[in-house]
C-alpha cells in the first residue's frame, strides 16, 4: 500500500561514489555502487514523490517518470548540483559515499612511474550534508547517512549534531552483509531527538521500505 507521507513531496537523494581525478587516467574513489540511494529513489518514486537523484560513477541505472537522474563526477560537482536542487526540495536524504578528500593539484598529463614512491598532496572537500544543514529551511527534512568502523553510534550522533539533520542512518563495516558492493544492508536509524531505530540485515530494496516508514513515522 502506498506511503501517503510522500505523495507530491519534492525529495533530493544523493547516491553513488564520487571520483576525484588524479590525472586523465587516475582518480581516488571508494566501492560504492550507488545501489542503496538507487533503492530509496525508486521507493520514494513508487509512493507518489518526485525525485531528484544525484549520482556518481555507477554501472547501476535508473528507470521512473518519478525519477529525474542527475549524472556527476566529483564532490564539487555533487555539491554544485545539490545546491542546485536542494532549495526547491521537501527533504534531502544524503546516501552518497563522497570522498572526503581530492588531488589538490590535477595533473593534465598521465603521471609517469619514475620513483619507488610518490606522493599526492590531498584538499578536503566540501562537506555536503553540513552545507546543506546549514541552508535547511523549517519546512525542510534531511537525512544524512554515515558508514562507520569503530563508536559508531556515537559518532553518528556527532555528526547529526554538527550537521543540523533530522535524522542519520547508520551503517556499521562491522556488520556481515553490510556496507559497499553488496546486495544487503543493516541500517539503524537516529533521530535528533535522541530515539534509534535498529533493523536486521535485509536486501537493501527492503531496507529502503524500513527507511522510509521510519521517516514517515517519526519526522
Amino acid at each position: 500500500m502506498p506511503n501517503s507521507y510522500f505523495q507530491n513531496k519534492k525529495i533530493l537523494v544523493t547516491a553513488g561514489p564520487t571520483y576525484e581525478k588524479i590525472d586523465p587516467v587516475r582518480f581516488i574513489g571508494n566501492f560504492s555502487t550507488g545501489k542503496m540511494g538507487i533503492e530509496i529513489a525508486l521507493k520514494l518514486a513508487e509512493n507518489g514523490a518526485q525525485v531528484d537523484l544525484v549520482i556518481g560513477p555507477t554501472c547501476l541505472s535508473v528507470n521512473h517518470p518519478n525519477i529525474n537522474v542527475h549524472h556527476v563526477v566529483s564532490a564539487l560537482e555533487m555539491k554544485d548540483a545539490c545546491m542546485k536542487y536542494f532549495p526547491n526540495c521537501d527533504m534531502a536524504i544524503l546516501s552518497a559515499a563522497v570522498a572526503d578528500y581530492r588531488p589538490a593539484e590535477y595533473q593534465t598529463q598521465k603521471i609517469k612511474k619514475k620513483e619507488e614512491t610518490f606522493s599526492i598532496q590531498l584538499t578536503k572537500n566540501p562537506d555536503i550534508f553540513k552545507t546543506l544543514g546549514e541552508l535547511k529551511q523549517n519546512h525542510q527534512k534531511i537525512i544524512g547517512f554515515a558508514l562507520e568502523t569503530q563508536n559508531e553510534i556515537e559518532n553518528a550522533k556527532q555528526k547529526l549534531i554538527i550537521k543540523n539533520g533530522d535524522a542519520i542512518v547508520l551503517n556499521s563495516l562491522n556488520d556481515e552483509g553490510a556496507g559497499f558492493g553488496k546486495p544487503t544492508n543493516k541500517i539503524s536509524v537516529i533521530l535528533k531527538n535522541g530515539l534509534i531505530f535498529d533493523y536486521s540485515l535485509k536486501e537493501k530494496s527492503e531496507v529502503a521500505k524500513d527507511l522510509l516508514k521510519c521517516i514517515s513515522e517519526n519526522l
